[in-house]
């Protein structure tokens, strides 16, 4: 009878995390379906010319700063330490030290951003020029030709960026209403910022390119206005939660105790953020001196990688987080466990059968999304080739994403930034040594590779935390990765051979047909012949789903 209680208890558990994480999954999904549209706008407007990389790079600086002052500090420090606000005893002091505390670390938040953005948009001119193409030969016939695209570069980022810096004094507010309201467990209203964000980026876009005749000025002053709605479309929801998001001194908000173990917990990733963030310029930088176009072709087959990453390994990630913590400050280290194997094994099950069928199927989903006005053939070609590259990697991010929380559920930020380190490090020696051999290829494998050495030592590190076993989760998530490759081999089969079929039988009758049946058929028999595969094996994750269905009957 015990055992039989505490296996309904674990479907329970795995079914409810199933159930947030799809309510959020749905969220998620209509903004990356909005941002797959901004990027389909994007490459519409600018395909992988000069003005592309221009707009790629100026977002890229505000974008990296973000990941330290919004995502970093909420996901890492602000939501496990408002976590153990809530968890104490409900009476008026302890209300008023949860007020004091969520007070004191907006305040910070705030101020540090509106500091880095006025320092951002004077240093901007000396920033721009690092990330333009100088010609190099006088004597070349096209020497003229090339002086003057590099000045109009220059000119060009130096002027998005200016436009686009507040954008993380924006997101930054918006990520710590998230980061209270997920703190709270309600996750829709976070969830559906982003799509307002994306829609007002294509509005923008559509509504201002042809009266500034610059598309890519027009977008980055669609994100200002949408970062703008991001943070004020929480508001009402803090509201209605009873907490309220007020400034106060600056000596309050050093003084503060909680603002104190946010700040101490964010010490440490600062460090392995920063080291990421270096990362990426470096790799913007290789990508700028390769060839025009290799920075938006990088940027193009990420937003594809993304769109999975963003439905489901943030979702679930976002989900666990809150739990775990849960979990963790009352030493329950088996239920501990027991979730993150869970959404390990989700993630598994979805990243690994992804990657297979973009192996398979990537040309035509790029040209369904992105083929069209100045997206050419050339640009297909190259946004391809990258793809590639990246796509393979995808288990290994998502991976990254779910037992990252798991550190910083137990208050441990610095394990995760020394693996954050170790694989900047291996990106950096690889992106150099691959870049100029093999192009854009060589920085998207770089990649791949440095998230796998990441998550390789998350791994090794579990065993310096006492709520994970360590042999238990490294067996589970091997093994279950095993049986899923098996899967995904079986399933790609069938669409790697009807694949040239179906791109004959549907030629040469416009773009929505040609590439889009071609990849609608394509799926629909990958997506069946898989789940049959988890029915027939009673597979634990969608066993789980169908019992639930059944006694709901």
């Amino acid at each position: 009878m015990e055992k039989n209680e505490l296996t309904q208890k674990k479907d329970g558990a795995k079914f409810s995390l199933l159930k947030s994480g799809l309510i959020l999954s749905l969220m998620t999904a209509a903004s990356r379906v909005m941002g797959l549209i901004r990027q389909m706008t994007t490459a519409a407007f600018l395909g992988t010319g000069m003005y592309a990389d221009a707009y790629n790079v100026s977002f890229m600086i505000p974008n990296l700063l973000r990941r330290l002052f919004a995502e970093n500090a909420i996901s890492v420090a602000f939501i496990p330490t408002f976590k153990k606000y809530l968890e104490k005893e409900d009476t008026i002091e302890n209300k008023k030290e949860t007020q004091d505390f969520i007070n004191a670390t907006f305040t910070l938040v705030t101020f540090l951003t509106v500091i880095v953005v006025i320092i951002g948009i004077l240093i901007t001119p000396a920033i721009a020029p690092l990330f333009c193409k100088a010609p190099k030969d006088p004597s070349a016939a096209n020497y003229a030709e090339l002086l003057e695209l590099y000045n109009l570069k220059k000119v060009e980022v130096t002027l998005l960026s200016r436009i686009m810096f507040p954008y993380l004094f924006l997101i930054s507010v918006a990520a710590f209403f998230q980061g209270v309201l997920n703190g709270c467990k309600i996750f829709a209203p976070s969830g559906f910022t982003p799509v307002l964000f994306n829609a007002i980026v294509v509005i923008s876009t559509y509504i201002l390119a042809p009266k500034t005749k610059d598309p890519a000025l027009a977008m980055s002053i669609g994100v200002i206005l949408g970062g703008t709605v991001q943070a004020l479309f929480q508001w009402p929801f803090i509201h209605k939660t009873g907490w309220k998001v007020c400034f106060t001194s600056l000596k309050k908000t050093i003084k503060n105790p909680g603002t104190r173990k946010v700040i101490a917990l964010i010490a440490p990733t600062i460090i392995g953020i920063a080291a990421y963030q270096l990362n990426d310029v470096v790799c913007t930088y290789l990508a700028n001196q390769i060839d025009v176009g290799v920075t938006s072709g990088l940027q193009y087959s990420l937003r594809l990688q993304e769109l999975v990453l963003g439905i489901f390994a943030v979702t679930i990630g976002t989900v666990i987080l809150p739990d775990l913590t849960g979990l963790a400050n009352e030493k329950k280290n088996e239920e501990f466990n027991t979730l993150l194997i869970q959404a390990i094994k989700i993630m598994t099950v979805i990243s690994i059968p992804v990657s297979f069928y973009s192996l398979v199927n990537g040309r035509e989903i790029i040209c369904l999304l992105y083929k069209g006005k100045a997206f050419d053939e050339n640009s297909v070609n190259l946004t391809v080739s990258i793809f590639n590259y990246h796509i393979a990697g995808l288990l290994f991010i998502a991976l990254n994403r779910i037992i990252a929380p798991a550190f910083y559920a137990q208050q441990n930020t610095k394990l995760p930034t020394l693996a954050g380190i170790y694989s900047f490090i291996a990106n950096i020696i690889l992106a150099v040594a691959l870049a100029f051999p093999m192009r854009g290829q060589g920085i998207a494998l770089a990649l791949t590779l440095s998230t796998l050495i990441n998550t390789i030592f998350l791994f090794i590190y579990m065993k310096k935390m006492d709520a994970m076993n360590t042999t238990k989760i490294l067996k589970s998530t091997i093994l279950y990765t095993i049986r899923v490759i098996i899967y995904s081999v079986i399933a790609t089969v069938p669409i790697y051979f009807l694949r040239p079929v179906l791109l004959n039988a549907f030629a040469d009758r416009g773009k929505i047909l040609s590439y889009g049946m071609p990849v609608l058929i394509s799926i629909l028999i990958f997506a069946i012949t898989g789940i049959l595969e988890l029915i027939i094996t009673k597979d634990e994750i969608i066993m789980v789903v169908i019992n639930k269905f059944r006694k709901r009957k």
